[in-house]
């Protein structure tokens, strides 16, 4: 029997209502750019997005970060060369220089076609679909996840647990994971953890508590720490950014430091921690104070 023109009329009516209802097609990403984040709209589809103006950091920015440098600068290099390379975790204390070492290498090698893909603690649900996506790509990636820790039962625990060396299917040879966080074992400990702990024949068997808190930790291959500055460290970061960021014509004089940092000790005391970011800070704000009123040219 043939439809009558009115029901086929109708039926395209409700398909068209149908499709309306539907989410849009994913846009297809735009490979042509060098860092991306991963996105979500309010039905929870993701996608990349580009980041036209990545940070600009660079490695000669890093005072202080010698050996955690070297240790990143190497691990990178042998994963574009396609050698055996790491999942990074930089874990330690706050502001002083765990992202910014990340951004900086990224921006050493992303001529070389290394890329940068920034995934929220709330999106590693999602690291599947990231890790599908790129997969068949020419291109080598960082996946980064900043400033990370877990709570107990958060879904991207699981997740992120999975893509490190946990799941059936292979984590694709173009991808590394580099993490940073405060905690080295990223997720809170606590003194009854410490419960079941035993000693037997001399050594330390953890307790299951414990055990599930370091193992998440112990997927990545390399751990990178950073410990609170000095004084001498954290004036020799300030110096770095007084010069770039409020440069003179003829150089400082020992003299017109004094005040200098004697300001900087003053900022650090305030904030309550010495580090690269607070350098930054610090030298950003007598830098501007220093185009209203000429505070950074006079030295006082």
């Amino acid at each position: 029997m043939t439809p009558s023109p009115a029901f086929i009329d109708r039926l395209d009516r409700l398909i068209d209502q149908l499709e309306r209802l539907l989410p849009p097609a994913s846009a297809p990403v735009d490979w042509s750019a060098q860092a991306f984040r991963w996105r979500r709209d309010a039905a929870g589809r993701g996608w990349l997005q580009p980041v036209r103006a990545p940070h600009r950091l660079e490695l000669a920015d890093l005072r202080c970060l010698e050996r955690q440098a070297a240790e990143i600068e190497r691990n990178t290099r042998q994963f574009l060369a396609g050698g055996g390379a790491n999942n990074v975790l930089l874990w330690g204390a706050r502001g002083t220089g765990k992202s910014s070492l990340v951004k900086a290498v990224f921006n050493a090698h992303r001529d070389a076609g290394l890329r940068l893909i920034e995934v929220d603690k709330d999106d590693l649900i999602a690291l599947p679909d990231i890790l599908d996506l790129i997969r068949d790509r020419p291109e080598r990636f960082i996946l980064f996840c900043d400033d990370l820790s877990f709570e107990a039962g958060e879904s991207g625990y699981k997740a992120l647990k999975a893509a490190l060396e946990g799941s059936i299917a292979a984590t694709p040879e173009n991808l590394l994971i580099y993490a940073t966080s405060n905690r080295r074992h990223l997720l809170p400990e606590y003194q009854a953890d410490n419960r079941d702990s035993r000693i037997r024949d001399g050594e330390l068997h953890h307790g299951e508590a414990v055990e599930e808190k370091i193992s998440l930790s112990d997927r990545f291959g390399l751990w990178i720490s950073f410990h609170p500055f000095s004084q001498a460290q954290y004036l020799e970061v300030v110096r770095h950014w007084v010069e770039r960021l409020a440069p003179m014509e003829t150089p400082r004089a020992e003299s017109d430091w004094e005040p200098i940092e004697r300001a900087a000790l003053q900022w650090a005391l305030r904030r309550g921690t010495r580090g690269g970011r607070t350098a930054r800070q610090f030298a950003r704000d007598w830098a501007g104070r220093g185009l209203v009123d000429g505070v950074a040219d006079r030295g006082t």
